[in-house]
């Protein structure tokens, strides 16, 4: 049962991140803040303003790539090494290097979208407690069913 748990209280941790990805994207508040909307007389340049308006407040979603990509440099590390040695290995130590490179690009996104104006400071904000909830459910993920015992994520 305490796996279950687990699982239930790691999904409600994704789906909050992903609350908090989405509310950074979508909330009017966060409106694009370098396109400056003039009134024109045609109405095609008109609607095609407010097309690329809404369509400029979604960057910060790329960072889902980040989260589908984080994982598996570790995954394949652990499928190829064999875990019996003690020393440090070359191909556990790579992988938790490219994972760190990873999640750090994702750290790093939003902050470069606010800061070229793409996004809103407070967008930015929200993508990034988004980003820290995301990554610490990836991590409970590991911690909890990375031990190789009867309940493992190997099962799954």
């Amino acid at each position: 049962m305490a796996g279950i748990k687990a699982l239930i209280s790691l999904s409600f941790g994704g789906a909050i991140g992903l609350m908090f990805l989405m509310l950074g994207c979508a909330l009017p508040v966060y409106e694009s803040m370098n396109v400056h909307w003039q009134q024109t007389e045609k109405m095609i340049l008109v609607e095609k303003s407010e097309e690329v308006k809404h369509m400029i407040k979604y960057w910060p979603l790329f960072l889902l790539f980040f989260y589908i990509l984080s994982p598996i440099p570790y995954c394949i590390s652990r499928r190829v090494v064999d875990d019996t040695d003690s020393a440090s290995n070359a191909c556990k130590e790579l992988a938790i290097f490219l994972t760190t490179g990873i999640v750090i690009s994702a750290f790093g996104l939003p902050i470069v979208f606010a800061r070229a104006e793409v996004i809103a400071w407070g967008a930015c904000a929200l993508v990034l407690t988004g980003n820290v909830v995301i990554f610490g459910t990836i991590l409970g993920f590991f911690l909890v069913f990375g031990s190789n015992d009867d309940f493992s994520w190997q099962q799954w």
